[in-house]
């Protein structure tokens, strides 16, 4: 499912227009992402935890020339499927 399948599926399950879907579910994501950008968790009861890890700098490989390189260090963002996703996905 993309994003436009989404916003048609929930437009059907409210009633509400598909552009006011759209741009709450636009404000939700930015909401999330804003959110974990700074450090801190969201956690929506139920559905899932998005936060962000810190991932150290390692050695790796070029796959062409198998020369070693340096990656940086950075913050990836993580998700934990809540309880009640997990059941339901079972």
């Amino acid at each position: 499912m993309n994003k436009q399948e989404l916003v048609d599926k929930v437009a059907k399950m409210t009633a509400f227009s598909k552009k006011n879907v759209q741009a709450v579910i636009d404000s939700v994501t930015d909401a999330v992402m804003d959110t974990v950008k700074k450090g801190d968790k969201v956690t929506l009861v139920g559905f899932g935890t998005f936060s962000s890890i810190k991932r150290a700098a390692r050695k790796g490989r070029n796959p062409q020339t198998g020369k070693e390189i340096k990656i940086a260090a950075r913050r990836s963002p993580k998700f934990s499927a809540g309880k009640l996703f997990k059941e339901k996905v079972k």
